[in-house]
């Protein structure tokens, strides 16, 4: 059960984050690409220069999602490792 919540929630950020990576790369091609390679400035994209309708929902899904995730497949290693 564990793992389907992880695939689900990763999957939700990684859509939330190809989002937020489209919106960088149409705005400056070196955005996008330091957006893609540099974590760090894709939040600051994230909250600084990122513009969208859903602008809200999208980032409680990229990071949101991403933190359940995480939590997810970590208990869910927790419980494979103790078996």
């Amino acid at each position: 059960m564990l793992l389907l919540g992880t695939i689900i929630f990763g999957l939700v950020a990684l859509v939330c984050n190809i989002i937020i990576l489209i919106d960088a790369f149409q705005n400056e091609v070196w955005k996008g690409i330091l957006s893609l390679f540099c974590g760090f400035y894709l939040l600051y994209y994230m909250f600084a220069e990122f513009s969208h309708d859903k602008k809200a929902l999208i980032l409680a899904g990229s990071i949101g999602a991403g933190i359940v995730s995480f939590i997810c497949n970590s208990m869910s290693l927790a419980q494979t490792i103790q078996l």
